[in-house]
């Protein structure tokens, strides 16, 4: 499982670790559940599914969601969700989701609990939070980050003026009715408006802030790139290695394209038993831009994680 992360380029950015089966995808969230099954959902239908015993072999299960909740129609006319983050707490898997359709702002992130994690098994929890084509936020991308002193916060963002913060309430999932603030984290203020899929860790006395800049969706043509920055508070404010603010077009880069790996994004971060994995997904420049299921592991050393 190891030796299947070693690059085979000398580029500057690693290739993905292999997989098999079924590697089709687009912005994945995996967990390691206690039984050491991997567990993926990924955009598209009513929450696609993948397992894996390995990391290597991917199998493709059933929807999240059997059946569709029926607020998704208000803000997607398919409806489908997207870009879910899957976590455990408190003996429960959580999973944050957005419904929304592409290039709207009228948009929502929901919320569906499951004591197994399984496809099927997900009880939705309704709406968390919304935008509106009067908002100046996209509220997609969600992600859960659960401080050590146990406070909870979801960040979530595409576009408009880049990605945002909120506070959760632990016993209810939303938002905590004693923080209203919505923080702002990352933004490009000049140029292009490109800034999504925020996904926060922490390492050490750093909180790390993980984003994917520029172009998804595209194939080929995709210009997408995951970028980092880093802060002493989980609000902000984040700098990138070379002292820029994330608010003004700062982050260092993580992963971009390389040779037939265009487009890295949509990226989660989960701890495994030999490091910590990002999970991404790519679009294969020898298979006409599909998106596929990008792992590397991440190296810590220098206080900013690098892929390899």
């Amino acid at each position: 499982m190891v030796l299947a992360l070693i690059p085979s380029s000398a580029s500057a950015y690693p290739n993905p670790g292999r997989v098999t089966g079924s590697v089709v995808t687009h912005d994945p969230s995996m967990i390691r559940t206690s039984s050491g099954q991997y567990l993926l959902y990924a955009t598209g239908g009513g929450i696609s599914n993948k397992t894996s015993s390995d990391r290597i072999a991917f199998t493709a299960g059933r929807d999240a969601f059997g059946t569709r909740p029926s607020w998704w129609s208000r803000y997607s006319s398919v409806p489908e969700a997207w870009a879910p983050d899957i976590s455990y707490h408190g003996g429960k898997y959580l999973m944050y989701y957005s419904v929304s359709s592409f290039g709207s702002n009228t948009s929502a992130i929901g919320l569906a609990g499951s004591t197994t994690g399984q496809p099927g098994t997900w009880s939705d929890y309704g709406i968390v939070y919304t935008s509106s084509s009067s908002s100046d936020y996209n509220a997609i991308d969600p992600n859960l980050f659960v401080d050590g002193d146990g406070k909870w916060w979801l960040s979530f963002g595409s576009w408009w003026t880049g990605i945002k913060m909120i506070q959760i309430d632990p016993a209810t999932g939303k938002q905590l009715g004693s923080n209203t603030t919505r923080y702002s984290l990352a933004s490009r203020p000049t140029g292009t408006k490109a800034v999504e899929a925020p996904f926060i860790v922490r390492r050490g006395s750093y909180y790390y802030l993980f984003a994917s800049y520029d172009t998804c969706c595209a194939g080929t043509s995709s210009t997408y790139k995951v970028k980092v920055g880093r802060a002493t508070s989980v609000t902000g404010p984040y700098y990138d290695r070379n002292g820029v603010s994330m608010m003004n077009n700062g982050g260092t880069p993580v992963l971009e394209s390389h040779g037939n790996v265009i487009g890295p994004g949509g990226q989660s971060v989960m701890p495994d038993v030999d490091g910590d994995l990002i999970v991404y997904h790519y679009y294969d420049g020898a298979d006409n831009g599909t998106p596929k299921l990008g792992i590397n592991l991440l190296n810590w050393s220098s206080g900013w994680p690098v892929a390899y």
